[in-house]
């Protein structure tokens, strides 16, 4: 074989990974031969950089092979929840300084009385007020006052600030004072993180605008010193290719932007696998499901309608007590602290909680043997007979069930005086009766019957929990996709540059002309288009989307209305009312097309697509599984039903067409699925799992 032959057989790799707060998860796809490799690793929170390369070498994988890397991580949310984010300063209009503080009347819980407001990641003391002011249009009021800035600068820098964000009143409109300002602070400043508002969001609301400023500018020292040494670790591993990052709407953007906006990576991980929920949707022909996604750490729930994920123009983040307000584009997704690795506890009064608090990577659960000393979920499952001490992970980690089951004794059975068993099975129904609130805030609480959508279910820990979870809020279907506790690496496979741009208008539909939508859209659409050709996209390869918020006037809250371009082609103004009239009904359960409408902003998608992996496919046989499927028969834990004799089929033995009746578990490298009693099971053509939800409560 010569040189050049053997150039053009080397492996061309687009590696994808993500990383969890238990787990580091490694999907890769061969564009020279189709192939699909995975990796998996405990995560290191002192050094993310070892966890990428643990999975990297587990599946036997060469830097030097791969030409695209994506990448999503819990860094900036984990930044913002642990609250250890950079030393951080904000600049804001005169009059301003408390606005960060005070923030809306609305809250999570109306009738808590005991409900605490957020906690500011800006002190008082590090908030300055600016002398300057624009109008409402963007025009000038009063002029910058420079040396004031500059001065203030130079005290930050003698404070050791690290990070400053700036908001500046109506710089949406007119960013020109911003601008300066970010300018000065470098001068003085150099080295520090400096953030202005309009960099992230081009839309009213100066509240939600500092928020998401100052949040960026609080993880951003860190983030993009963790991005900067993986970009050194991967040029010393020999990769040449391209380096992008999950954004929170599962869309890709170059590293290098990520770095100055790392808010917008705040749900990475969670938007990839709900990209590829969507995929497998679109495989099946299937226009509407839940992609729900449980690790060790979290569980989290978004919707796919009508063929695309259900997304958001801002959210709270930051957890019950600290929520703070992030207004930039993301996939609609509700996290609750509920993860295989969550410990269980009794508190005063016999309470038996489960969650938030997470054992982790280290020390783990108990059953991992790293010093873990309270009980989990995962050790419940364990106890019950749902996971198998010597084939977890493939049996590259070996369970302790001993350990498992004395600690389950002692710290749970016996303070509520019951057996381990019966305190295994009162953490699970907790846990699942947690994350059933997921699922219920993504649909019921948006209108929508739960029951009418397939639940698509991944993350090492989901399939263990699907059947149950599906029961307790009266869905029918699940499926188990291909590789589940890779799936969120595996979506982002699946993922294209994305670039997201708002406008807020605020004109009465009725009255403003096409003329000015179409300039401002087209204004938008040529800063999509510019960015996608810097890495390459060719202008056929790039898909432009539209959408506009809207409310009926007098409305204080506008939803996102999608507009197809042939309204605008047409010129159809009532095509866009009614399209808002429907939209608004979904929702709400009411609209009044009587009523004339508000446009509140413009938006812009503007996506540059790239090649997806092919089908995963798998071959067929009959109804019944292969003798050779079953790996053996052990008795399983069941609440109708008690200890009963159960099949352990592998996943990679079983073909389409096979059908199973639970009771069964089916096991693979990085997951279990559990079919309960009265549950039935179906293989597909593309190896997904399709469990047909029983009536009985196991």
């Amino acid at each position: 074989m010569d040189n050049q032959q053997a150039i053009s057989q080397r492996p061309r790799l687009r590696i994808a990974v993500d990383i969890g707060g238990t787990f580091t998860d490694m999907a890769a796809f061969d564009e020279a031969s189709g192939q699909l490799l995975f990796g998996k690793a405990l995560s290191t929170h002192g050094e993310l950089v070892n966890g990428i390369q643990a999975t990297i070498d587990s599946a036997g994988i060469d830097w030097r092979d791969g030409h695209l890397f994506l990448h999503g991580s819990t860094i900036a949310i984990n930044t913002l929840l642990e609250r250890n984010g950079a030393h951080t300063a904000l600049l804001i209009t005169e009059g301003f300084r408390d606005i960060y503080e005070i923030g809306r009347v609305n809250r999570p819980d109306a009738y808590n009385l005991f409900f605490n407001k957020h906690q500011p990641l800006v002190r008082r003391s590090l908030r300055h007020e600016v002398s300057e002011r624009l109008r409402a249009d963007g025009s000038l009021h009063k002029p910058l006052d420079e040396a004031a800035v500059r001065e203030l600068a130079r005290e930050l820098a003698g404070q050791g600030v690290e990070a400053v964000a700036v908001l500046l009143l109506h710089s949406y409109r007119n960013p020109a004072h911003e601008q300066r300002v970010k300018q000065i602070l470098q001068e003085e400043m150099p080295g520090a993180f400096v953030c202005a508002s309009h960099e992230l969001s081009q839309e009213y609301r100066e509240f939600e605008r500092v928020s998401t400023a100052v949040a960026n500018a609080y993880v951003g020292p860190r983030v993009s010193q963790y991005l900067g040494q993986l970009e050194n670790h991967l040029g010393g591993k020999g990769f040449e290719g391209d380096f992008y990052i999950v954004q929170s709407t599962g869309g890709l953007f170059p590293v290098e932007h990520a770095k100055v906006g790392c808010v917008r990576m705040l749900e990475s991980g969670p938007a990839a696998g709900v990209i590829g929920a969507q995929a497998i949707c679109a495989q099946l022909g299937m226009g509407d499901a839940i992609a729900f996604d449980m690790g060790g750490t979290t569980a989290k729930a978004g919707v796919i309608s009508e063929g695309r994920p259900l997304t958001t123009g801002s959210a709270l983040i930051g957890g019950y007590e600290q929520a703070l307000p992030i207004q930039i584009p993301m996939m609609d997704i509700h996290e609750v602290g509920t993860g295989g690795g969550s410990i269980a506890r009794v508190e005063t009064g016999n309470a038996l909680r489960v969650g938030p608090q997470s054992a982790g990577s280290i020390p783990g659960p108990v059953a991992y043997g790293r010093g873990g000393l309270e009980p989990t979920v995962t050790d419940a499952n364990l106890v019950l007979g749902r996971l198998d001490a010597e084939h977890f992970l493939g049996g590259e980690l070996q369970l302790d069930m001993d350990a498992c089951q004395r600690q389950m004794a002692e710290r749970v059975a016996t303070p509520l005086g019951l057996e381990p068993t019966e305190a295994a099975d009162g953490i699970l129904r907790i846990a699942v009766t947690q994350m059933s609130h997921a699922v219920k805030a993504v649909t019921t609480e948006r209108g929508l019957d739960a029951g009418s959508f397939t639940m698509v279910v991944y993350g090492g820990a989901g399939p263990l929990h699907a059947s149950a979870i599906a029961r307790e809020i009266g869905i029918r279907k699940v499926l188990i996709p291909y590789a589940p506790g890779y799936f969120s690496a595996y979506g982002m496979l699946f993922s294209d540059l994305r670039y997201d741009y708002v406008r807020s208008v605020f004109r009465k539909l009725g009255e403003v002309s096409f003329e000015e939508i179409e300039a401002a859209y087209q204004s938008m659409e040529d800063e999509g288009r510019a960015a996608l050709a810097q890495s390459g996209i060719a202008p056929d390869g790039i898909v432009i989307e539209r959408a506009a918020d809207m409310r009926y006037v007098g409305q204080e809250h506008a939803v996102t209305v999608d507009l197809p371009m042939a309204f605008f082609e047409g010129r159809d103004r009532s095509a866009i009312k009614r399209q808002f009239d429907e939209l608004h009904k979904v929702r709400y359960g009411t609209s009044a097309p009587q009523e004339p409408a508000d446009l509140v902003s413009l938006r812009v998608t503007v996506l540059g697509t790239m090649k997806k992996p092919p089908r995963h496919s798998v071959e067929r046989g009959s109804a019944e599984p292969s003798r050779a499927s079953v790996r053996t028969v052990k008795p399983v834990y069941f609440r109708s039903s008690g200890w009963v004799d159960t099949p352990v089929h592998l996943r990679e033995r079983l073909l389409a067409g096979n059908e199973i009746a639970g009771p069964a578990l089916i096991e693979e490298h990085a997951s279990t699925t559990v079919v309960q009693p009265g549950d039935r099971l179906r293989v597909d053509e593309l190896g997904n799992l399709q469990i047909d939800i029983g009536s009985d409560r196991t």
